[in-house]
């Protein structure tokens, strides 16, 4: 990039909602923006992770932008393979690659009182932006526990999310540590192939069948000739998911009998009563994420298979030693141990109006207006942000959501007029999260009886909406011009409109 570029909008991430954010950008008639990536192509964490078996437990037909429907996905929950091409397909088809900068990683964005801008430091130069929309996304960063003699094992070792494709686990002595949505992937998918395979398992998942097929070419035909078939079809597993919400959001008891399901389907493949115990959790379903598998449960009662009900707590050369006292030798440690999600390391790089960073601002939790803008960092706004995460439905639709309300805050912005920026007021902000908060007491995401990464450190769920995806859409329709201090540059020392360098 230029040394001392500015833009009007600097868009952080290229995942879905970074690209999501360039293509609402150019319909809104908005072309002067950049997408900062730190690797060296798009994708997101469909990019980052390309372990064995990886795919997505939500529909291809709702997990894809509404604007770009996909006629031609090959299965009803599509695998990572699909869904990284798909999001090429769109950075094409809606001629983004001018506008990204690969191998650009944020380093620093710094807040202008003066300006009234953002000062960008990247991996491959310096630039500035009136508008930041950081869409880094929660899944980006692997987190690995900090275990007592990791650092001296002899072995392989390696996250999920950082999968090494050049290590051959055939006949391999594999630890997997972690029970959450990737390793019920992973282990189905190397199982057979190494010599033994130890799961570390903290606390066991509900696991559902996973009833996926492949989408016959007649389907895919009509849906090419008949877009509106697509469209239905979109809808349905829409409305589908918009139904159960009150389940998890007002009346966890209902999902007993969907408990009852899941038992079925661990006995189904589990008779070893020994192992069922061990796989049976002790909190209601949907606490922790529902999770989606027909060979989870097979792929355990393989001969070459041993659960230990326990976390992984020391290690001793190539031996690991889980909480309980078990131990076994491996040849390699695979983490499937989620990510940092509610401390995001992106925020340890933002500095707003006051000098802080944005994480000493979320020291106490992280809280933004409406799941977008927080206090004290004017026009910079999150997609994917505080407590707009879903626990049953598609992540597509709340990033739709908060790119209607990014449209509208640069709408707001050409209203004003001159040079201007919008900074969230502290009450606003408050407001809206106490509001979140008190809804979140009823659903069983708080009242499930586990501890899941949708808490943070301090027990508190900054992490999921508490409603409907329809009642987000709404609450993002509009900015509330009330919601926000409007900061403005006095006049005395404005600078020429058409200045482009810093």
């Amino acid at each position: 990039m230029a040394e001392h570029e500015h833009v009007r909008v600097a868009v952080i991430g290229s995942g879905f909602g970074g690209l999501g954010a360039a293509v609402r950008l150019r319909r809104e008639g908005i072309t002067d923006f950049v997408v900062l990536e730190r690797a060296d192509s798009v994708g997101g964490t469909w990019r980052d992770n390309s372990y064995p078996g990886c795919a997505c437990d939500v529909p291809s037909h709702l997990y894809s932008f509404s604007f770009a429907p996909n006629p031609d996905w090959p299965r009803t929950f599509s695998g990572q393979r699909h869904i990284r091409a798909y999001l090429e397909h769109v950075t094409d088809l809606f001629g983004l690659r001018p506008h990204l900068r690969l191998d650009s990683e944020v380093k620093l964005m710094t807040w202008d009182n003066d300006k009234l801008r953002w000062n960008i430091e990247t991996t491959r130069g310096a630039l500035s932006a009136d508008v930041v929309v950081s869409a880094t996304g929660p899944l980006s960063d692997p987190k690995i526990p900090e275990i007592p003699g990791l650092d001296s094992f002899t072995g392989k070792v390696f996250h999920s999310a950082r999968w090494d494709h050049d290590y051959d686990l055939a006949g391999k002595r594999v630890a997997m540590v972690g029970t959450g949505a990737s390793a019920i992937q992973i282990v189905p998918a190397i199982q057979p192939r190494v010599g033994r395979l130890t799961l570390f398992q903290r606390t066991p998942p509900w696991v559902m069948p996973r009833v996926d097929r492949a989408i016959s070419g007649p389907e895919r035909w009509l849906h090419r000739r008949l877009p509106v078939t697509a469209q239905a079809r979109r809808g349905l597993l829409w409305g589908i998911r918009e139904l159960q919400v009150q389940a998890f959001t007002k009346r966890p008891d209902e999902l007993g009998l969907v408990e009852q399901l899941a038992k079925r389907n661990m006995a189904r493949a589990v008779k070893d009563p020994a192992l069922r115990a061990k796989l049976t959790p002790d909190y209601r379903i949907g606490c922790k994420r529902i999770l989606l598998s027909s060979t989870y449960y097979p792929a355990l009662a393989k001969p070459n298979v041993d659960v230990v009900a326990s976390g992984l707590s020391e290690i001793r050369g190539s031996t690991v030693v889980a909480a309980d006292g078990t131990e076994a030798e491996v040849d390699a440690i695979i983490f499937g141990t989620g990510f940092h999600v509610t401390d995001m390391p992106i925020a340890e790089r933002v500095v707003g109006a006051e000098g802080i960073t944005l994480a000493e601002s979320w020291k106490n939790g992280m809280q933004a207006l409406r799941g977008a803008s927080a206090a004290g960092f004017p026009n910079w706004m999150t997609i994917i942000g505080p407590n707009t995460g879903l626990g049953n439905s598609s992540m597509i639709l709340m990033i739709e959501s908060q790119l209607n309300y990014m449209a509208d805050y640069l709408r707001q912005l050409d209203v004003l007029g001159g040079r201007a920026a919008l900074d969230a007021r502290p009450a606003a902000v408050e407001g809206w999260n106490r509001r979140v908060q008190e809804r979140m007491k009823r659903t069983v995401w708080n009242t499930g009886g586990c501890t899941s990464w949708y808490l943070d450190a301090s027990g508190r769920n900054t992490t999921i909406w508490p409603g409907t995806t329809t009642e987000f859409r709404r609450a993002t329709r509009r900015v509330d011009l009330a919601e926000y201090e409007v900061i403005r540059k006095p006049a005395a020392v404005c600078e020429p409109e058409s200045e482009a360098v810093a």
